[in-house]
């Protein structure tokens, strides 16, 4: 294998970096503009540029693994062709990046926000943050958000509680993502700080009223994708299963943004980019807002809160309290047989268990689950029985 001096990489870097000046916006995140909690020696001399180097972290860690087996939308159902977490995030990247291309930002910091950016979800999707939500209110420790759990687990869970030490870029725009919330136009705060990263994320955690908005134009790029990725393909997924049928979708939706998710897909991407370009915000045009808006609500009502889904998830509920228990009374007891031991605590840095109470603990662990690992750590009789459709 070919050496290089670290004349000749430092060269290559450099040269990436006078390209960046040449061909992104105005508006965009440079790659030599990512701020860091601490300097570390190594990336002095390492030719990627800031926001690669966090995108190849987030890619080996351990959370990013544990994509592979959770839930986008649909659990306990036995389907090969549904989504799962591991292809929305990839998803999410693509449409991403697309439109970060056209509107001349940096693909780097927007694969890496996209990536990571619901690395915190629990098992059991969006219905397991609402219980695991309930419960962490219930002991004091703030209610439970995957935005601000992704954040929480690339900082300070991860690589048993060293962290990866990312960008506070990459971070602002994990934090800032949340795309079920409805937006016609998003324009970036510039100018943050870790010290407003922490703010907003305590704000969130006490259910005090806070706007998150990225730092980022890339951050509101990757916000506008997530919605993107995921309203068409949920609801091709629900066709596929039966929920839905595709003439039951709203007409004025489908007169706009087309009736398969390729062409709703197509619309949005188009319509951000014809919004969006040369202009320092993200934004859809009103009438495709509106049509977009429109089919959340369809979505909401006819795929995410549909009865045939939820009819396990009392016992979901019930296993998620109990486990809970369970190992809060493991640690208090100092059972070191207990998975929660065996599978998280050991090995973990003294600043980690120093900073988390046990309740706070448990949190970490069950929110890193697969759902497989989860059904796996509860007693059988109690499981959920595989939704048949």
């Amino acid at each position: 294998m070919e050496k290089y001096s670290s004349d000749s990489l430092d060269k290559l870097s450099g040269i990436l970096d006078y390209r960046e000046a040449d061909l992104l916006a105005d508006f965009a995140t440079r790659s030599t503009d990512g701020i860091r909690r601490f300097s570390e020696k190594g990336l002095a001399s390492d030719y990627r540029q800031n926001f690669a180097v966090d995108v190849d972290r987030i890619l080996h860690s351990m959370a990013y693994t544990r994509y592979i087996d959770k839930t986008q939308v649909f659990y306990l159902i036995k389907n090969d062709h549904i989504t799962h977490r591991m292809l929305h995030v990839q998803l999410v990247s693509r449409v991403a990046r697309t439109i970060g291309r056209f509107l001349g930002l940096n693909e780097d910091l927007i694969e890496a926000i996209a990536i990571g950016h619901d690395i915190g979800h629990p098992p059991f999707g969006h219905d397991g943050e609402r219980i695991l939500s309930k419960i962490c209110t219930s002991f004091n420790i703030g209610g439970f958000h995957h935005n601000v759990q992704s954040v929480h687990f690339l900082e300070k869970v991860e690589r048993k509680g060293r962290g990866w030490n990312l960008c506070l870029q990459t971070l602002d725009g994990i934090l800032c993502h949340d795309g079920e919330i409805h937006n016609l136009r998003v324009e970036p705060i510039s100018g943050k700080k870790f010290s407003d990263l922490e703010s907003e994320i305590e704000h969130k955690k006490s259910g005090d009223p806070v706007s998150l908005i990225p730092m980022s134009l890339e951050g509101c790029v990757v916000r506008f994708s997530d919605t993107v990725s995921y309203i068409g393909r949920d609801i091709e997924d629900a066709i596929r299963l039966g929920l839905i049928n595709r003439s039951e979708l709203p007409q004025e939706s489908m007169s706009r943004l087309g009736d398969t998710n390729g062409k709703i897909v197509y619309s949005l991407v188009t319509d951000i980019l014809l919004n969006s370009s040369g202009k320092p915000y993200v934004s859809f045009s009103p009438e495709v807002s509106d049509a977009l808006k429109l089919l959340k609500k369809f979505n909401y009502d006819r795929i995410y809160m549909n009865p045939v889904v939820k009819k396990e998830l009392s016992k979901i509920e019930r296993l998620f309290k109990e486990m809970f228990s369970r190992f809060l009374d493991d640690i208090t007891e100092k059972r070191i047989s207990s998975p929660v031991f065996k599978n998280f605590i050991d090995g973990m840095s003294d600043d980690y268990m120093a900073g988390h109470c046990p309740a706070e603990v448990i949190r970490d662990f069950i929110a890193g689950m697969t759902d497989q690992y989860f059904l796996r750590q509860s007693p059988e009789a109690l499981r959920p029985r595989p939704i048949s459709l």
